[in-house]
C-alpha cells in the first residue's frame, strides 16, 4: 500500500481535497486518517474521518451521494491528496449544494451561487 505522512499533525489526519473528475471543479476538502485511507483505496469510494463524530465516514452513508474514486494524487510531502471522483447523486455538499464552495465573496457579503440538489432536513432530520 502507498504510505502518506500522518505524522506531520498530532491527531494524525491529512488534508483530502476533492475535485469532479471530469470538470476539475472543487467539490469539498475533508481529512483522511490511516484507517480511511486504507477504506478508500479498498473499495474505490472516497472515505474520511469525522473530525466532530471522531469515527470513520463513508461519503454519501446518510444521503446517497457516494463519491467514487477515478483517481487520487499524492503532494510532494505525501501528506495531502486529491480525490478525482465521480459524484455520485450530484452533490457533494450536506448543506445540499453540488459543492461545499457555494458562496462566492461579494464585497462584504456571501453570495450564494446555485440551487441546492437536495434538502437537507429531509436526508439527515
Amino acid at each position: 500500500m502507498i504510505e502518506l505522512d500522518f505524522s506531520k499533525s498530532e491527531d494524525g489526519l491529512i488534508p483530502a481535497i476533492v475535485q469532479e473528475s471530469n470538470s476539475g471543479e472543487v467539490l469539498m476538502l475533508a481529512y483522511i486518517n490511516q484507517k480511511s485511507w486504507q477504506k478508500t483505496l479498498e473499495t474505490g469510494k472516497a472515505h474520511f474521518w469525522s473530525r466532530s463524530r471522531n469515527t470513520l465516514w463513508l461519503k454519501g452513508e446518510s444521503s446517497g451521494n457516494i463519491q467514487m474514486i477515478k483517481d487520487i494524487f499524492v503532494d510532494c510531502d505525501q501528506d495531502t491528496v486529491v480525490f478525482k471522483v465521480e459524484q455520485i447523486g450530484g452533490a457533494a455538499c450536506h448543506k445540499g449544494y453540488h459543492s461545499c464552495f457555494y458562496r462566492r465573496v461579494s464585497g462584504n457579503e456571501l453570495e450564494i451561487q446555485g440551487k441546492p440538489v437536495f434538502d437537507p432536513d429531509k436526508v439527515y432530520g
